[in-house]
């Protein structure tokens, strides 16, 4: 008898009882990937003729500029970020939190690409600087500019979905 009351009271314990769910890392914010939001179409253009396309996601606010590339796992092809700065300045990125590396095009106020800096690798801390004014970055995944040719000098211009009400 004294064997069913202890049965009975550790099932109805047990049934009161749901397991805790398990402690998610420390960690799991980053691990969160943010998909890509194309915001409109670059191009980049030698001699006067286009010669490469991109989408474009767009990032012309303080905030959304910090937060860059951060938690993005990789790009879709033909793809990049295209920050837009109020005026024409010394740019300088870093990579803290970006977890791809990634080529920086430096473009002045005029469209023409001031500097590029390849192959930057994840995580760094070290300030990338634009080596000249720069109003606008485009950010691609490290070996875009080899792979397509892209050089300093060239042309880019970017245009925005149409309804994107962004300035």
């Amino acid at each position: 008898m004294n064997r069913i009351i202890a049965l009975l009271v550790i099932a109805a314990t047990l049934s009161g009882c749901e397991p805790e769910p398990p402690e998610a890392p420390a960690d799991e914010a980053s691990q969160v990937s943010i998909p890509f939001r194309q915001d409109g179409t670059l191009t980049i253009e030698r001699d006067g003729d286009v010669y490469l396309t991109l989408d474009i996601e767009i990032a012309d606010t303080d905030s959304s500029r910090s937060r860059g590339l951060m938690q993005r796992d990789g790009l879709p092809v033909d793809s990049g970020m295209w920050f837009i700065f109020d005026q024409e300045s010394e740019q300088g990125f870093w990579m803290a939190n970006t977890r791809m590396a990634l080529d920086l095009i430096f473009v002045r106020s005029d469209g023409r690409i001031q500097h590029i800096a390849r192959y930057i690798q994840p995580m760094r801390t070290e300030t990338v600087p634009s080596n000249g004014p720069a109003q606008y970055v485009l950010e691609v995944e490290a070996g875009y500019s080899d792979s397509y040719g892209i050089l300093e000098g060239d042309v880019i211009a970017f245009e925005r979905n149409a309804g994107d009400e962004s300035p």
